[in-house]
């Protein structure tokens, strides 16, 4: 089960290690469903959330697997113990998260959105805070349902050409419930290159011209014992 599934890339990458398994897809996203079916018409996909997967499912998996969704929802310490009961015995809940704290590119998109030029566009909350945790409150959640666990976290430091490359980098997740909040295409570029000026100041170009981009990231494998 890959569970916040979108086009099914991630699925699709399951597939290539265990090429005779049956995967399922799960995603709240209609349009990336369609798009997943489109792309891989012998698989199953779901068009359901990930609360309502860990409250009401009733299937049983050797892999419950989530890259880069979990973050999104809250109570962890209710949610994870809730996944890897689906897990059947000897199989994995396997979880991949951008770390939350202080990410600089985060910080800037929420300077931006809180000036005066563009605080009335935004007031009501547009996205939900990354709700990811550090390593050691997982293992308190999940030690008492997990035998054995492999927790790490790894900051990749990416090579960016500039500026316009975190803006892309966020456009289809964290930026673009604020572009969708605001009322023409006009408004959605003025407040990109506001955006953009915040970043310039977390993020200095490198003495070649490009930019170093630090992004952490939390890596989970729970082994569900019997």
């Amino acid at each position: 089960m890959d569970l916040g599934c979108g086009p099914g890339n991630s699925t699709a990458a399951l597939r290539t290690h265990w090429p005779q398994a049956m995967v399922t897809g799960l995603d709240g996203s209609r349009e990336m469903l369609a798009e997943a079916q489109r792309d891989h018409p012998q698989w199953r996909w779901i068009e359901r959330d990930i609360q309502t997967f860990a409250d009401q499912a009733e299937d049983f998996y050797d892999l419950v697997f989530s890259n880069a969704a979990l973050h999104w929802l809250g109570d962890h310490a209710q949610l994870f113990p809730k996944l890897i009961q689906r897990v059947k015995t000897g199989g994995a809940l396997a979880v991949q998260m951008p770390v939350a704290r202080d990410h600089p590119a985060q910080q800037a998109l929420q300077e931006a959105a809180a000036t005066p030029a563009w605080s009335k566009y935004f007031r009501q909350p547009v996205r939900k805070h990354w709700r990811s945790q550090l390593p050691q409150e997982y293992y308190a959640i999940l030690a008492s349902c997990s035998p054995r666990m492999d927790i790490w976290q790894t900051t990749y430091f990416h090579l960016l050409n500039g500026l316009d490359d975190i803006v892309e980098w966020y456009r289809g997740s964290a930026l673009r419930p604020y572009l969708a909040a605001l009322p023409d295409e006009s408004a959605r570029q003025d407040f990109i290159a506001a955006y953009r000026l915040h970043l310039a100041k977390a993020y200095p170009p490198q003495p070649d011209g490009r930019l170093l981009f630090p992004f952490p990231r939390i890596f989970i494998i729970a082994y569900r014992g019997g």
